[in-house]
């Protein structure tokens, strides 16, 4: 895994520009800490922070076509690559390409990419299987593809700037180059503050994220966006038995695929369902090539056994589960518990802050996410996640919450936002229209789910909120866990975002999928014979958060202190009246996330204008 930056631009000579993309190159260090490397071309300039799994010695990159090309002195290569990420079916592909006469110099995925492109062409991103994010600068056409996987897995931005364009893994990187300046976009964050991650939109003016499935093309004819794939829907006649045994089939497939790797492999087990079946999964992957058990990895607090209330929202601890799963399975298996003090230190605050680029935490769950890998990165440099298995198979509550299917409305806010319309200042939520722009980015999410004519309205309805999931609520998932474990130094792989996985259970009709409305009964079905019964039986329950009552008495301060300072950024966005009356509620109303939020939200964003000096527009 790694972090990629550059400029491209078909007018000037960027020769002599060398100096802002080295200072982009270097906001990705945390990404790529093993490597770095800058290809100057006369109009583009490629950077490349290298994060080393597969081939340590001979992928280094921005890698060249052919690897080791053989042309006169002062000549350009042809076509240059900085990628980042995996595919996982490289192994076929350079079979296939070396019946079609090329050459490898290495092992890594990184040189099949690049022969892929020059074997057939921009079509060649439809036969990759992975997570990627990669800039290929054609010297021929003078043209730059900046591609990203299908689901988004690894993150992606550009940026105009001139007649040319900045591209970088992270915002950081375009924010770093001297000719920029970071203005603020408020319809962008008002899409970020109200949870909807419309595709290619950012709070920052000037700067897109390249969409999921989607290539940029920059070429003299400017900057357009191309998409190769979206989530479509097939006739599906398997019955409940056959369906269960394709998903056992892919999910083994995806997870040996996903063991690939040069380095030390670990799996994140929190006793939950999803994974353990990974954990379980790979296990065997492990016991088959005669290996050393798998390692698993949990994460707790001091003292959460004693701290611990449960809810509708987290009925039980993880601890004990992941402990059972563990044993069951035959894992390495090892807790890292974190303490409140360890939560509410800044310098663990602001590398969340730094890690995201925006003003999006679900406070303590982020810091402790991010503390969590990094003591992860101790042992492992990859982790299989379970991330996604909720959105592909209809784990959640509100799946199955007959109001919310029936509300014209993003399901995950019942139960999840960032931060309530009330806490938003009349000025912002005016300006922005945030309730339309909300309603209006509803409606126009719905109109990019495709139906069969046979379809039950029943059936019609649970796809749309499928889908809603994948494409606008799973999307900003996978985006904090990737900032978070890169700013570790940690690749995170999730397997249950494989495509064809995806593609298959979006076209399972919904019955066969949670049938006798049970929650992820196809993936139970799937796994019983590899899953702890009590794990089988287990309620959803989300990410741990601290119940120590020291995290809220932190909280409470800042929020205090940020009160105290009414030259604030943040309160052009937030009203401060209403986040003061939210700390008139007795001690121990902020013990669930919901109501934690709005308040975490508001630091963040003044410490966000701060700290990267957002312009107004």
């Amino acid at each position: 895994m790694c972090g990629i930056a550059g400029w491209a631009d078909v007018g000037p000579d960027l020769t002599r520009e060398v100096d802002g993309v080295e200072r982009m190159v270097r906001t990705m260090a945390c990404r790529g800490p093993d490597a770095a490397g800058i290809h100057v071309g006369t109009h583009a300039v490629l950077g490349h922070r290298r994060l080393a799994i597969i081939d340590l010695e001979g992928g280094r990159q921005p890698m060249a076509a052919p690897a080791e090309p053989v042309r006169p002195a002062g000549e350009s290569p042809a076509v240059v690559l900085s990628y980042s990420g995996e595919v996982y079916n490289f192994r076929e592909l350079r079979e296939e390409l070396r019946g079609f006469g090329h050459t490898f110099r290495t092992r890594s995925d990184t040189e099949v990419v690049l022969h892929a492109y020059l074997q057939w062409g921009e079509d060649f991103v439809r036969r990759l299987n992975g997570m990627f994010a990669f800039a290929l600068w054609d010297e021929r056409d003078r043209r730059l593809l900046l591609v990203r996987d299908r689901l988004g897995i690894k993150p992606l931005y550009v940026a105009r700037l001139g007649g040319g364009v900045l591209f970088g893994s992270e915002p950081k990187a375009i924010l770093a180059h001297p000719r920029f300046r970071a203005r603020l976009d408020s319809q962008g964050l008002a899409d970020l503050l109200g949870l909807m991650k419309s595709p290619g939109v950012t709070p920052y003016r000037d700067i897109e994220e390249v969409p999921p499935g989607c290539v940029a093309v920059y070429d003299r004819e400017g900057l357009r966006t191309e998409r190769y794939w979206s989530l479509g829907r097939q006739p599906h006649g398997d019955d409940f038995g056959t369906a269960a045994d394709t998903v056992r089939a892919l999910l083994e497939d995806t997870v040996s695929r996903q063991m690939v790797t040069d380095v030390p492999l670990c799996t994140l087990l929190s006793g939950g369902l999803d994974s353990t079946v990974l954990t379980a999964l790979a296990a065997r992957v492990q016991a088959r090539a005669g290996e050393p058990p798998v390692r698993s990895f949990a994460v707790d607090f001091t003292g959460s056994e004693a701290d611990f209330r449960a809810s509708d929202f987290r009925p039980e601890r993880d601890s004990p589960y992941a402990l059972e799963a563990a044993r069951h399975i035959g894992t390495d298996h090892r807790l890292i518990e974190l303490s409140a003090d360890e939560l509410t230190r800044d310098a663990n605050r602001d590398a969340v802050l730094r890690a995201h680029d925006l003003p999006y935490t679900f406070g303590d769950v982020d810091t402790s996410l991010h503390l969590l890998f990094r003591g992860i990165r101790e042992h492992s440099t990859v982790a299989l996640s379970g991330e996604s298995a909720d959105e592909v198979f209809g784990g959640y509550a509100w799946f199955h919450d007959p109001a919310v299917i029936e509300a014209a409305a993003f399901p995950w806010l019942s139960r999840m936002q960032l931060i309530t319309p009330e806490l938003l200042s009349p000025a912002f939520r005016a300006a922005t229209r945030f309730e339309q722009y909300r309603a209006d980015r509803y409606e126009e999410a719905l109109g990019e789910v495709e139906h069969l004519p046979g379809d039950s309205p029943p059936e019609r309805r649970m796809r749309e909120i499928s889908h809603l999931h994948l494409t606008r609520w799973l999307p900003a998932l996978l985006d904090r866990k990737d900032r978070l474990s890169m700013a570790a130094g940690l690749e995170v792989r999730v397997p249950f975002c494989d495509h064809r996985l995806v593609e298959y259970v979006h076209n399972t009709p919904w019955d066969l999928k949670t049938p006798d409305g049970d929650p992820k009964g196809l993936l139970k079905r799937a796994t019983r014979d590899i899953v702890p019964r009590s794990v089988l039986e287990r309620r959803k329950s989300p990410y741990p958060t601290t119940a120590d009552r020291l995290y809220e008495k932190d909280l409470r301060a800042r929020t205090q202190a940020l009160l105290a300072d009414r030259s604030s950024p943040a309160f052009d966005i937030v009203d401060a009246g209403e986040l003061g009356r939210m700390l008139d509620l007795p001690q121990g109303h902020f013990d669930t996330q919901l109501r934690r939020n709005g308040l975490e939200t508001a630091l963040y964003l003044d410490r966000w204008m701060r700290e990267y000096d957002i312009a107004p527009e």
